[in-house]
């Protein structure tokens, strides 16, 4: 999240650039009409340039001005109208002779801008297939490679950038009085344009043009026949809601038979983390139905997304909520639950949860699994044995709610962190959620102050730091997991070429990927000093890296918690709620074993004793029950009973396609002997005797 200070200059900034616009086009408006030549050349050449410069270093503020419909077309526009005003001016310029050729190639300069803007429409719709893949080989496809960036999606840098020699020509006509700069410079500028519309349109061509929508979906329908998947996981999500997907990636790999990944958001295919999973993108329902004619027969899902329902309408399928975390908030038991076949739950206070909150859910469909990712979690050990001990803050973000009970980072996020600094022998790991502030402007100055703090603390320790040898082996470390999992692309890359690129990957990526994170989180916790403290918000290290690295959780009602148990390690969660200590702990199972911090965070030199000394640690023992009461057993291994759900479920949906088979075939002989019985009778009417009938009659 950036600074807070930044907004402020970032205003400021963009009001300047703003101001300077106006007064530069003011300026080549009134030296056009007097007309004043070196301020007139001036003017025109700094409106270009600043123009040019607020593409790449203020594109916000281009939108705005977008909005209020004085886009890049319309100012380079004005721009070169001026300067044709200009040359009407300055003495020595013939209008007829000289400057009706020069407005006539402009035209014709703005007409091929057109054109190739047309090109490009078209190029972008036809390179736009109606699925994205990833792990997948597309060389069926006939995938190219993209078209140059500034041709096929930057116009407006296309523009401007093609429009220099128009206006250098013009401005040097302007100042010689002679009207051939002027003509090559627009000669320039309509080679470019014209040769970059031609070039663009070669991707229209057959050898450079993806197959038909339709070919892509009969392909598609091929591959799945090929790889029969069999279990997947369907996610649908904003840009932040990556992690809830990513978490599972490990696990799903790991499952009993040919796993999949359905996503509905293209932009979320390269969110998910490195992984040999096939994946496949449906943006358009109807492109998803795909699935219905496939051998899969289950979907997990993590969250839950407005485009689930659709997915929900696919008969075939058994769907089972995992969810992407475990809390005691009302979003761990939401009513939108009923619409799967089962709810998958870490252990039995998740099933409890339900049972109380009364919400439809029936306790036979809640199956209990475990957390399968916590197993990289580390065992407590112990009680700090260095010159440290390694507090992790780990608050969660604010919800869509706002309630204050959410979030401890608003209330008492700098008193907690402002008594951890007080102790010079605390290390502290401050590791907000990433949404933090997304929701309340308040939680997010808070964190960025919280920030600050742990910087001037952290500026104002000192002591010996890791030799050089520790930074290279972090630095080799890291490129070696780069290799596996950095999605590096050229710039010009779009959707298409990435399909082209991230085919079917070769060997066992995921053992490969594990190896070399561990090992780079080995190398980045070695290469820091004991003493520093740090503040996480990127990607890596992961969480449960910073578990292991930590004597003490300091958090909110959350996932966090849950996860942090299956190490037994002291915790403590902060009550931000107005609820009393006795309600809070009756009213969250999760807070039973933990050290309740109020707002004013008093009671953090007292834990940190605790942690310390385990004679004082009165929650050693509730925190082992607590664990087990919601992380289930230890045996057998979560991974086990996961994919023994998994297989169960699967079985259902086989055996409910057995039955709908059955039903079918069952159905076929009754409509073939009602259609005998009603041919017979036609046949029957047409033999009789109309005499008879009559008679009869």
């Amino acid at each position: 999240m950036p600074s807070a200070g930044l907004a402020p200059r970032r205003r400021v900034v963009q009001l300047t650039a703003l101001l300077s616009m106006v007064a530069l086009f003011t300026a080549q408006l009134v030296s056009a009409l007097v007309p004043y030549v070196p301020v007139f050349v001036a003017a025109a050449a700094a409106n270009l340039a600043l123009d040019i410069y607020l593409q790449y270093k203020q594109p916000g503020l281009l939108s705005l001005l977008s909005k209020i419909r004085f886009d890049v077309t319309v100012r380079q526009l004005l721009r070169d109208m001026l300067v044709l005003v200009g040359l009407l001016r300055i003495d020595g310029i013939e209008p007829l002779a000289e400057q009706s050729p020069l407005t006539v190639t402009l035209l014709a300069f703005y007409a091929l801008h057109f054109f190739c803007q047309a090109v490009a429409v078209m190029v972008r719709r036809a390179r736009t297939l109606p699925i994205v893949t990833r792990n997948i080989d597309t060389s069926a496809l006939h995938l190219s490679a993209a078209p140059p960036r500034i041709l096929a999606r930057q116009q407006a840098r296309r523009l401007l950038t093609f429009s220099v020699p128009a206006t250098v020509g013009l401005l040097l006509t302007a100042a010689t009085t002679d009207a051939y700069w002027g003509g090559a410079g627009l000669g320039v500028s309509v080679v470019l344009m014209g040769g970059g519309a031609a070039y663009l349109a070669t991707w229209m061509l057959p050898k450079k043009r993806a197959k038909s929508d339709q070919a892509v979906m009969e392909w598609l329908d091929q591959w799945l026949a090929r790889y029969q998947p069999t279990v997947a996981m369907y996610f649908s999500g904003g840009t932040t809601s990556a992690y809830q997907a990513n978490m599972w990636l490990s696990t799903l790999s790991q499952l009993d038979g040919n796993p999949l990944i359905v996503l509905r958001e293209r932009f979320m295919v390269q969110k998910i983390d490195s992984t040999d999973v096939p994946i496949i993108c449906f943006p358009k329902v109807a492109t998803m139905f795909s699935l219905e004619t496939s051998t899969l027969k289950m979907m997990l899902h993590p969250a839950n997304a407005a485009k689930t329902s659709q997915v929900l309408r696919i008969p075939s399928l058994k769907h089972a909520f995992i969810n992407h975390g475990e809390s005691d908030k009302l979003s761990s038991c939401n009513p939108y639950a009923k619409a799967y076949d089962e709810v998958w739950v870490a252990g039995p206070a998740a099933r409890d949860r339900y049972q109380l909150a009364d919400i439809g859910v029936e306790d036979k469909d809640v199956v209990e699994v475990g957390r399968p990712q916590l197993s990289p979690i580390r065992p407590y050990a112990g009680p700090p044995t260095g010159a440290y001990t390694t507090v992790l803050y780990a608050p969660t973000w604010e919800g869509w709610d706002g309630n204050p009970g959410n979030t401890s980072v608003v209330l008492a996020g700098e008193n907690i962190v402002r008594h951890l600094l007080a102790d010079p022998a605390v290390r502290l790991i401050y590791k907000p959620h990433p949404m933090t502030g997304s929701q309340n402007p308040a939680a997010g100055a808070a964190n960025e102050r919280i920030k600050a703090m742990i910087r001037d603390a952290a500026a104002k320790r000192s002591g010996a730091r890791p030799g050089p040898e520790a930074a290279a082996e972090l630095a080799a470390r890291t490129d070696a997991l780069s290799l596996l999992t950095a999605k590096k692309f050229r710039k010009s890359v779009d959707e298409q070429e990435r399909m082209m690129l991230q085919g079917a990957p070769d060997g066992d990526s995921r053992a490969a990927i594990a190896e070399a994170t561990a090992a780079w989180e080995s190398a980045y916790w070695a290469s820091l000093p004991e003493w520093e403290h740090q503040i996480v918000t990127e990607s890596r290290p992961a969480i449960f890296s910073c578990f292991n690295q930590a004597d003490l959780l300091i958090s909110d009602v959350s996932s966090v918690v849950s996860d942090w148990l299956s190490s037994e390690k002291p915790y403590a969660v902060a009550n931000t709620s107005g609820l009393s200590e006795a309600d809070f702990r009756s009213g969250f199972p999760t807070v039973r074993a933990a050290t309740v911090l109020a707002p004013e965070a008093d009671g953090v030199p007292a834990l940190l004793d605790a942690v310390r000394t385990p004679e004082k640690d009165a929650y050693a023992e509730a925190r082992a029950e607590l664990k087990e009461h919601l992380l289930g057993p230890s045996d057998p291994p979560s991974i086990v009973r996961f994919n023994a759900a998994a297989l169960a479920l699967s079985a259902e949906s086989d055996a409910r396609r057995a039955r709908a088979a059955a039903r079918q075939e069952a159905e076929i002989p009754a409509q073939r002997d009602e259609s005998t019985d009603t041919v017979d009778a036609a046949e029957a009417a047409m033999d009789a005797d109309p005499a008879e009938e009559l008679e009869s009659a």
